[in-house]
Order: C-alpha cells, then structure tokens, then sequence
C-alpha cells in the first residue's frame, strides 16, 4: 500500500512541478526514481497518463480523470496526518500573516508578538500593506481585514467589533461649519483615504438604509494615517478607523461629527483560504486573538 501511495504521490508531484526534473529537485528525490514511479503506475493501471516530449509534458484523457481523483486522494489523507499531528504537538513552523499596514503597526503587532512568545517553535511572516492580497497565489496563512462581509470564496472568523469615525478639527469646523446631515459633506472639504471602502463616496446610515454621499477635498491619499494627519491640519474633514481616530479625539484635535449616522456592523476578521483541514498553527493564532482582543477591545 505505501509503495502504491509513492507511485500516486510521484505522478502528481511531477504534473503539478511542470515535468520530472522540477519535481526532483523541488521533492529532493531522483528523477529516476520519480520516472519508475510514474513508469510502474502506468503499468500497473494498464494505461498511459502522462504525455511525455523533451519540451512539454501534458495529461492524457485518462491522466486528466486519474489525477483529479488522485490530488483529492492526497489531500484528504494529508489533512489527516496533519489533524493527528495537530492534536498531539504544538504549534510549530513558518506562519504567514497579512494586514493592514497602520492597523498592524498600531494594534496587531503586540497581539502577535504575545503569541509567539508563547509559542518559541512559531516563526512568524508579518506582511503590512494597504491592498488587497490573494492568499492562495501569495502563499497566505491568514489574513486579517477590516470589512463588513467576507470574500465568499474564503473562510472568515470574527476576532473583534471594529467602529469608524468622522471628524474634523476644531479649526476647520470654525472655518467651515459643522456637518448636521452626511449630504452636508458634499460641499465641504474633505480627506480622501483611497484605501477606505468606497473611496471617495463615503457610506453613512439613515433611517435603516445605506446612504452613499461623494465627497471630495484637497487630499487623495492611500493612507489612513496621512489622512489622519492631514485632518489633523485642517485640511477636510475625514472618516478614520476608531483606533486610529480616538487618541486625537481625546485630544481634542478632532472633533467627532455624524455620530448617529455612522455605519456599524465592521469587524475584524481572521480569513484563510477554504481548506477542508486549518493547520493547528492558524487555529491557535486566530483563538490567540480572539482572547487578546477581548480582554484589549478595539473601541
């Protein structure tokens, strides 16, 4: 059974590496040996699977059924190995996690950071940047967003409540008035973070609908910090996560408007790509963050 589960095993590694010398080196077999394998299977099914030239490898018809079946084979089986090794060891190895740049930088890092202290054998990827990121072609473990509604293709957990908050400051209001209704935004100036959902049509809440008001301003900027800053300035009024926005509404240098309009509903969200099977390391940060951020709310 083992030696069949090696033959199997060959034949899709040497189709999915793109032929038999990429597959040696990146499995660290002999192509030889990868060559018999592939070799004896054919022989033992009867059937040839693999197209083989000197400059191309391709499926046959009975190839393409026979390796579907056989990936979903492998993977089922390595999802087992994996949830006993899961159950029995602790968390071990390379973990890749993205987030948003000022969020992680400002919040997450100490949450992460604690975790890895708690678990030495957990060496950590922390990728911070303000895009969108694909965690299957990017090799993602987990991602955590700021976000209303998942990716539908992806699997979400919510880790904590997340609030937005609009403002100006203190002089800009003086200069310009005060903001009473969203429409009132659309003639005064105001702080375009591009990153925000919506860019510049900003989402508010009325009477259990969804309003979008388009607003416009002196600044575009792919930062929630530089917007942070440039309302600080006077510039416009701006629309900013609450964990960005409170330290200067306690200050006094923003002054929080629209209270009663503004959206609720976001949240933080730990999302890892749709596998029957979520490695023990991915499981033990997100249930990590649920308990830090409970104990550290996002207010």
């Amino acid at each position: 059974m083992m030696q069949d589960l090696a033959r199997i095993r060959a034949f899709v590694q040497v189709f999915d590496a793109g032929g038999f010398s990429a597959a040696a080196r990146q499995h660290g077999r002999s192509k030889a040996l990868l060559s018999k394998y592939v070799t004896d299977l054919e022989d033992y099914l009867g059937v040839r699977l693999m197209n083989r030239t000197t400059r191309k490898l391709s499926l046959t018809e009975a190839g393409e059924v026979y390796y579907r079946e056989a990936s979903a084979l492998l993977q089922q089986l390595d999802d087992l190995d994996a949830t006993i090794t899961d159950q029995t060891s602790e968390p071990r190895g390379l973990l890749r996690v993205s987030a948003p740049r000022n969020f992680g930088e400002s919040t997450l890092a100490p949450a992460i950071y604690e975790f890895l202290r708690a678990h030495p054998k957990v060496t950590l990827d922390l990728r911070l940047e303000d895009r969108y990121v694909d965690l299957v072609d990017e090799g993602i473990d987990v991602a955590l967003r700021i976000s209303t509604l998942a990716d539908s293709a992806l699997i979400a957990r919510k880790i904590a409540d997340m609030h937005v908050v609009a403002g100006g400051a203190p002089a800009l209001i003086e200069r310009v008035g005060r903001p009473f209704h969203p429409d009132d935004l659309r003639h005064l100036p105001c702080i375009v973070d591009v990153n925000l959902q919506g860019h510049s049509n900003w989402r508010f809440f009325e009477d259990g609908k969804t309003i979008s008001v388009p607003v416009s301003g002196p600044v575009r900027v792919n930062s929630p910090l530089a917007a942070r800053e440039a309302a600080a300035m006077g510039l416009g009024f701006v629309v900013l996560p609450s964990y960005l926005a409170d330290p200067l509404v306690a200050r006094g240098e923003l002054v929080p408007i629209l209270e009663s309009y503004m959206p609720t509903g976001q949240t933080l969200q730990a999302v890892y790509p749709h596998r029957r099977h979520l490695a023990g390391k991915v499981r033990a940060l997100i249930d990590h963050l649920v308990a830090w951020f409970e104990k550290h709310p996002v207010n």
